[in-house]
């Protein structure tokens, strides 16, 4: 059965905008390494550790996340896990929101230092490297 369209609308519309409140304790913004299967990704936390997380069912196929960006993570210690019914043996914690509006996102107070800015004009030159030149360059030389 399909998602209703009401259902995706909510979840991408709440992962553009940061939350606004401080953080709870066991919350925290981490940077995407690569995805396991079966939703689990490996995300490297602030401090260089590498953990193995679990995507909430409300993102599964509605957001999609690529290597190299930013997610907030709930890592609640395993005990909590397991009385409330998430009883998967490889992850560590779950990813509780996605971020997709990195410049905003970056603005907030618990936004990690260890995390330094994307500077996006370098993409841009590294893009026209690798592109073949275009035909209004032939036609200059």
């Amino acid at each position: 059965m399909a998602r209703s369209k009401r259902n995706i609308l909510a979840a991408a519309s709440e992962s553009t905008t940061p939350p606004d409140a401080p953080l709870p304790a066991y919350h925290t913004v981490a940077r995407v390494g690569r995805p396991e299967g079966n939703n689990l990704y490996t995300c490297h936390l602030p401090n260089t550790k590498t953990v193995v997380v679990e995507l909430a069912q409300r993102f599964r196929n509605t957001i999609w996340i690529k290597r190299g960006g930013f997610v907030l993570l709930d890592l609640t210690p395993r005990e909590s896990h397991e009385r409330s019914g998430n009883s998967s043996n490889k992850a560590q914690g779950d990813i509780v929101n996605v971020v997709r509006d990195e410049k905003e996102w970056r603005k907030m107070p618990y936004w990690p230092k260890e995390f330094p800015k994307h500077t996006y004009d370098d993409d841009d030159e590294d893009m026209n490297r690798d592109m073949p030149p275009s035909e209004s360059e032939d036609d200059q030389v």
